[in-house]
Formats: structure tokens, sequence, C-alpha cells
């Protein structure tokens, strides 16, 4: 049915046909009709930050930035599910167009800019859901915010969501906000994830439960960079890292009529980068933090390579534009297969 549908939604704008599609997703799940779409994947447990997962399928930060769809998301059958990037603030993001689907690659261009309605509307929209599943909240910054002050954005964020999460991420790596990445700078990164921890463990010790705070970098890091980021965070004892964000980086995609467009480029192109830093990062870093495999998951052979890499669990979004609900079952089944075949060398 998925592909059916899909020849309608890519004669529309890209963005326009992001907001008909979570109408949709919404609409079958209140109708009941979800099998039509997804077969849920049998469970597969998996323990990650101290947290048990059904299955280590989850929906990447950027399709849900409100949590207005938390519920109709689980019922496709991911192991969870993270909204955002949430900021203190309402912003509108940047100007449109601002979103660029390329077929030919299976990657879309975004420079939405962090668009939300603001922490407030997610949390009453996340207090009203059912939440079956693990839920991860991503937060940010808003884009007046001078990098000085941005680590308060992301504080005043972190109290808010903090009883609600299952985990939250701090989201530094998004290249659509004018300097968000020079937080991932050794010293700036230091000190920014130290004042976060020092709030997460006050925030535990007020509401009597740990929530893992998590990290999000991106993949257009060099192996000094990655090096320096691996030694301050597993200095800070993060719970774990999202490896990676969206790229700049044109050159897979470097013939394409839409290169020229500024963005963060997701999808097949940012496969082979996202899983290099990964693993380069589960090198580093002790086993103890855990580690998130994202960027150009299109099928579940992708998926099965993320683990193979380091990562314990695994995100997508722009696979889910291309393959839909699908590819979570296909997943999930090429990672029991990929622990299966690891469990009985």
């Amino acid at each position: 049915m998925y592909s059916l549908a899909r020849l309608f939604l890519f004669c529309l704008d890209a963005e326009r046909a992001h907001g008909i599609g979570l109408a949709a997703v919404e609409a079958l799940y209140r109708s009941g009709l979800n099998p039509l779409v997804a077969l849920r994947p049998s469970p597969l447990p998996t323990k990650a930050f101290g947290i048990e997962f059904a299955n280590p399928v989850g929906l990447a930060a950027g399709l849900d930035k409100n949590g207005s769809h938390v519920d109709a998301l689980f019922a496709l059958g991911f192991g969870f599910v993270e909204v955002g990037t949430t900021t203190p603030r309402p912003q509108e993001g940047n100007p449109r167009p601002r979103m660029f689907r390329l077929p030919e690659h299976q990657a879309v261009i975004n420079r939405l800019g962090f668009n939300n309605l603001g922490v407030d509307a997610l949390v009453r929209n996340v207090e009203r859901a059912k939440r079956r599943g693990v839920l991860g909240i991503n937060i940010g910054k808003n884009k007046e915010t001078p990098n000085a002050l941005a680590v308060q954005d992301y504080i005043y964020c972190l109290d808010r969501v903090y009883p609600l999460a299952d985990y939250v991420t701090a989201n530094i790596s998004s290249p659509n906000t004018a300097g968000l990445r020079d937080l991932q700078a050794e010293d700036a990164l230091r000190r920014f994830v130290a004042t976060l921890r020092d709030r997460q463990e006050k925030l535990a010790g007020l509401h009597g439960r740990r929530v893992p705070l998590l990290i999000k970098i991106s993949p257009d890091l060099s192996e000094a960079e990655i090096d320096g980021i691996a030694q301050v965070l597993g200095e800070a004892r993060v719970d774990g890292v999202i490896a990676t964000n969206t790229t700049v980086d044109r050159y897979a995609i470097r013939t394409h009529p839409r290169a020229g467009e500024e963005g963060g480029l997701s999808g097949q192109p940012l496969y082979g980068k996202s899983t290099a830093v990964l693993r380069r990062l589960r090198s580093r870093l002790d086993e103890s933090i855990g580690l998130i495999g994202v960027g150009g998951i299109l099928s579940g052979a992708d998926a099965a390579g993320k683990l193979a890499a380091g990562a314990s669990l695994v995100q997508f979004y722009t696979g889910l534009i291309y393959r839909g609900p699908a590819l979570i079952r296909e997943s999930v089944e090429a990672m029991r297969l990929r622990r299966y075949n690891v469990a009985q060398r």
C-alpha cells in the first residue's frame, strides 16, 4: 500500500507531503487500520542506556518535531520514537522551500532550522500520549540564542522534558542553525556537557529517576575531531551518543541539479560517512556508553551494518520516506539474523 501512497506524496512539495504523511499515519492509527501499511515485527529485546527496548529500531528526530503523533508512530512497530528537536520558544525555522527529495540518490536535503511550536507545546502533546514504547526527546537552542548562552536553552528544555522522557538527546550537530556545530569543538563541548551532566544528576535526585542523556554529533568530523569528542564524552560519562546527524558534504551528489541547495543531506549518500564515524567512536569509547547508528539506512542490510559497526540501536527517517513502514520489520529481522550469526561463531 505504501508504494501507491508514495506515488501520490512524491507529486507534492516535500514539506507538504511530510505533513500529509503524518496526518495519514494518525488517521490509520485512530481507525485501527495500521496493518494495511505495517506488520509489527516480533520482539527483539535490546538493552541500552539502562533501558529495555522491545526492538532496536527507532524513529529519528525530525519527523514529529512537536510530539503530536507519538502513539501513531509507535503503532507502526518502532521499538522507540524520538521526537523534536524542540526549543525553548516557538520558531518558524528557515524560509520555504526548505526540503528537497533526490529520488535518484534515495536522499533528502533539508534546511528546516528547528521549526517547532516550542517545548511547552511538545510537553502538552506528550502528556496526552499513551506512549507504548521508549520515548526520546531531542532538545536544541533557539536560532537567536548566541552560543555563549546556548547551554541555558538546553537546560531550559531539559528541565521541562525530563519528567516525561525515557531519554533526552542534546542536538548540537544540525547544520541548519548557524554556529550550532561549533559546540562540538573540544573545549566548548567539555564545558557544555559538564553543565548538562550536572543538571541531569540534580534532576535525577529531584524526580527520583535517572533519565539518560545522549549527545547527537555530526558526520562532518575529522578523525582527530572524533577522537577529541570521544575523550570529552567518555570523561563526562554521558549515557550515549547518536551518530550521526545530516551532512553538508555534497560529493556523492555533486552532479545532481539540487547539489547546490543549502542544508543537511540525509539518506543513502550519508551511509558511509555516518557509519565510519560510528565505527571510530565505538573504538574510542567504553562499552558502557551506548551508540545509536543513524544515517543512510534504506534496507535491513544497512541496519545490520550499523550493528556490525558498533551500534546497539538504529534510527532512520529518510528511509521511512523512501521505503515506508515495511523497513521497520525488515531492519529488525536483519538485526536478529546478525545477532544470531555472531552468537554462533
